[in-house]
């Protein structure tokens, strides 16, 4: 608990300590900027959006790797931790160069909302995959079988038997995409342009306002952020304990 203290909940406090230093009047002034409402949407609305798209695309590539065998696997899943250990503004350096003014295929999503999904896609994926991954290793396939012998097609099986199995690794890994992705910086504030009430995300606006000695302001957002992942992490965990007790019953 010390040293969860020192590395987290201090840290956590201090934030939300400087961000109502102007009281309650000055932290939903600063919350409430019309630049920084339109930031918080568009971080939020793609959050969304990454994490369910990855979450689906997660389930695929999990089931690759943990039903099929072909050459290259252990080099595939070590890409899939990449971004774990690669420093995110060189992805985002990466994300423009591919996909920028001088991209080599011709596609130029720079400057726009589809290259920050793209950005926080990129650095989400692994979450989706990790979640996932160790269920369906774990799952019996008898069950598979016996639906399949009893005529059931394959989009059947997956909808009846290896949905419900797989749905709260899902969950978990769609949360956990979801808070990265809320307080990503580094990957798109290259290829997002920083374009106020268009490409400006929650974390470029934060250091926006920290850059101008704005420091209550930059913290009254971040604690919004804070408080909104840790809500959807909460309710995540929540709702895949009820898939466990259904399970169970």
């Amino acid at each position: 608990m010390t040293y969860l203290s020192l590395l987290v909940l201090l840290p956590l406090a201090a934030v939300v300590e400087n961000a109502f230093k102007g009281g309650w009047s000055g932290f939903w002034t600063a919350v409430t900027e019309p630049e920084g409402v339109a930031a918080l949407e568009l971080t939020v609305i793609c959050s969304v959006l990454v994490a369910i798209v990855n979450s689906i695309a997660g389930l695929a590539i999990a089931w690759v790797l943990v039903r099929d065998r072909f050459v290259g696997k252990r080099v595939v899943s070590a890409i899939i931790d990449l971004p774990f250990a690669l420093p995110t503004i060189v992805a985002g350096l990466t994300l423009l160069s591919l996909y920028g003014a001088q991209s080599p295929f011709g596609v130029n999503i720079a400057d726009t909302r589809i290259g920050i999904c793209v950005a926080l896609a990129f650095v989400t994926l692994p979450f989706c995959v990790r979640s996932v991954q160790p269920v369906l290793a774990e799952m019996d396939k008898e069950s598979e079988e016996a639906a399949a012998s009893l005529g059931a097609s394959p989009p059947v099986v997956v909808r009846r038997v290896v949905l419900p199995s797989v749905a709260p690794a899902m969950l978990a890994g769609a949360g956990l995409a979801f808070a990265r992705a809320l307080g990503e910086f580094g990957s798109v504030v290259l290829i997002s342009g920083n374009l106020p009430f268009k490409t400006e995300v929650a974390s470029s606006w934060i250091y926006s306002l920290s850059q101008s000695g704005q420091l209550p302001a930059a913290a009254a957002v971040s604690t919004v952020l804070v408080a909104t992942a840790l809500v959807v992490l909460l309710a995540m965990g929540a709702v895949r304990r009820r898939f466990d007790l259904d399970r169970t019953r």
